[in-house]
């Protein structure tokens, strides 16, 4: 059955997000798009590619060719990735399409993870957040928010999103059964969060748009 919630930032705790690491711009890349992280490397979409970053070394080390222009995730074994109004699962190895479902927003989607055997979509202009089934596309649940959402993730059962709207963005951690925001990470003025993923530890990866970079960003304790 279909749940809507709607965010709520009265009660959120507010702090500065802590940038560690900037990666790039890269060559021959205009903007990123989504980010996810495989445990190893972070890829990244900057709409004609996927790139793999060994964060580590700070290298890319493999490049997938492929239309991405959004969102990506990955759920242990494939890449997914949102492009022209429709998702693809990709296999990681070779970029080859191997299933193709609908995406929520037809069109007007933005961050992608996964989590709990689903696939959580952002809906940037629309301000909500898609629970769906990577099956068929049916949608499960919406979350709604006050402001434009870009890229999603899950980490330690949280859920947290990125904004950017004007010259604004944040990064917030918020309740996935009532939408209430519970933590919001302020970003600096005109860096802005395109994709976001945790590293699954301390970390937030953070696609940064027209900067062509990749930002690292400090996961609250």
């Amino acid at each position: 059955m279909k749940q809507s919630v709607k965010t709520d930032v009265a009660a959120a705790t507010t702090s500065a997000a802590q940038i560690v690491q900037e990666y790039g711009p890269f060559p021959d890349v205009d903007a990123i798009h989504g980010v996810t992280f495989d445990g190893n490397q972070v890829w990244a979409a900057t709409g004609h590619n996927l790139l793999a970053l060994d964060p580590a070394r700070q290298r890319i080390t493999r490049t997938l060719a492929c239309t991405c222009d959004a969102g990506t995730a990955f759920d242990g074994t494939h890449l997914w990735q949102i492009t022209s109004g429709q998702i693809n699962k990709l296999d990681p190895d070779d970029g080859s399409v191997l299933a193709t479902i609908p995406a929520p927003g037809h069109g007007n989607d933005s961050g992608l993870a996964w989590a709990e055997g689903s696939l959580w979509v952002g809906q940037y202009r629309d301000r909500k957040i898609v629970q769906i089934n990577p099956e068929t596309g049916a949608v499960i649940r919406t979350i709604e928010s006050d402001r434009f959402v870009t890229g999603i993730t899950w980490v330690d059962g949280d859920l947290w999103h990125g904004t950017w709207e004007d010259d604004d963005s944040d990064i917030r951690r918020i309740d996935p059964e009532s939408g209430a925001v519970l933590e919001q990470l302020l970003m600096p003025a005109g860096t802005g969060v395109s994709g976001l993923e945790s590293d699954g530890a301390e970390l937030f990866y953070c696609g940064g748009g027209a900067s062509g970079k990749v930002r690292a960003v400090r996961r609250p304790k």
